[in-house]
């Protein structure tokens, strides 16, 4: 096997047994990261975990859970117990053309596994190849490899598929790499951890006509503007600045020759809230806005609003738990236990919903951000996220 050189925690607590195993994580991951595939559409990927499950040992392993989602059972042996936790990772790439020139690189043009959940599989990997061959825990782990989270909500749909029913999951975490963040770290916090992610399409209908003879036309690209400009007031004066709200128009998209006016517009954006009495004053907001500009220049505006994936918030005392098993992991000083909420998005918030439990992040270095071309998942993190899942497993069961 390829030696790669692999960071241990310096802490009292010692994970060295882990090595074996976190070197086998590293090449699944690279094999992951080589081979990316899109949404529920991760049949090499699904496959490749379930053989891996299958081969480690599990009690139970489960495909096609929520269209493409896999699952594994894993019983302890030690202590009766009837505590059964649930430990998630996405499988999902994106769409995006690597830029890494790494040796593993994308094979596919075009997708890329540029936010570590590549990464995310190979810890959960490892930690279940150790905990199968030990089972020195009580109660009961279930592995939950998810399809779809980068936009499809394959969280809630393996949720509604009885993922927790069918399972007996009574509990359930799991963690995310964050680039900027020291590998050895840790954050979190006993609350709002993410934000909700929602979208719009607004499309503003006119008349369209010569570029000459602007007079016998209803223009939609000014219309469009005065929309655009507006909707920033949304934020700047329409909600309290202690309570954040973000929304940006990311597209907008009219016409195509110099010489016509066309006779509509339509932008895109998305929206990103923390409380739902702002989730639901915003999209009220953006309806009024388009609506009412569109009229006066005697203009429309059709709007399609999208509810998209709920805020992430984590239950305090399984934030307690998996904080703590962070800390005997990495340390105290290593772990940031009241993280303010950031505004990205997260669909594992469908299954913080569903069960209590609580959501991580781990430090990836100084690595290239999330969803960039050049980002790479951080080997040299995977004996955290292992000894992490291990630590939880072998402790919260009892």
């Amino acid at each position: 096997m390829q030696q790669i050189d692999v960071l241990f925690p310096p802490s009292a607590t010692s994970v060295e047994y882990l090595e074996p195993v976190c070197r086998q994580a590293i090449e699944w991951r690279r094999d992951f990261h080589r081979h990316p595939e899109l949404l529920f559409d991760v049949d090499r990927t699904a496959a490749r975990v379930a053989d891996l499950l299958r081969s480690f040992g599990c009690d139970e392993v489960a495909s096609g859970i929520g269209r493409s989602g896999v699952v594994a059972v894993i019983r302890g042996r030690t202590a009766p117990g009837t505590r059964t936790i649930g430990i998630r990772a996405d499988m999902d790439a994106l769409p995006i053309l690597e830029a890494t020139g790494l040796p593993y690189a994308s094979a596919t043009q075009g997708h890329m596994h540029a936010c570590g959940h590549d990464g995310h599989m190979a810890i959960l990997l490892g930690a279940v190849k150790h905990l199968t061959s030990t089972r020195a825990f009580s109660g009961t782990m279930v592995a939950i490899f998810q399809p779809a989270e980068e936009g499809g909500g394959g969280a809630k749909v393996m949720a509604d598929d009885g993922l927790f029913e069918r399972f007996g999951i009574e509990e359930v975490y799991a963690l995310h790499n964050m680039p900027g963040m020291e590998v050895g770290t840790f954050a979190l916090s006993d609350g709002i951890m993410m934000a909700a992610s929602d979208r719009f399409d607004i499309k503003i209908l006119g008349k369209g006509g010569h570029a000459a003879r602007p007079h016998e036309t209803i223009d939609p690209i000014p219309v469009a503007n005065h929309v655009v400009n507006a909707l920033q007031t949304v934020v700047s004066r329409g909600v309290d600045p202690i309570d954040p709200v973000v929304l940006s128009v990311t597209s907008i998209h009219a016409g195509e020759a110099y010489n016509v006016i066309p006779s509509e517009v339509v932008l895109r954006g998305t929206v990103r809230t923390l409380s739902q009495a702002n989730r639901d004053k915003v999209e009220s907001r953006v309806r009024v806005i388009a609506t009412s500009i569109a009229e006066a220049f005697t203009a429309e505006a059709e709007l399609r609003y999208f509810r998209g994936y709920p805020p992430t918030v984590n239950h305090p005392v399984q934030a307690g738990i998996l904080g703590d098993a962070a800390a005997r992991v990495a340390g105290d000083a290593a772990v940031q236990r009241d993280l303010a909420p950031i505004m990205g998005a997260e669909d594992f918030s469908h299954m913080l919903n569903a069960r209590p439990g609580a959501f991580i992040f781990m430090g990836n270095g100084m690595t290239a951000p999330l969803h960039n071309p050049e980002y790479d998942f951080n080997d040299r993190s995977l004996v955290f996220g292992i000894a992490l899942w291990v630590d939880l497993v072998t402790r919260a069961s009892k």
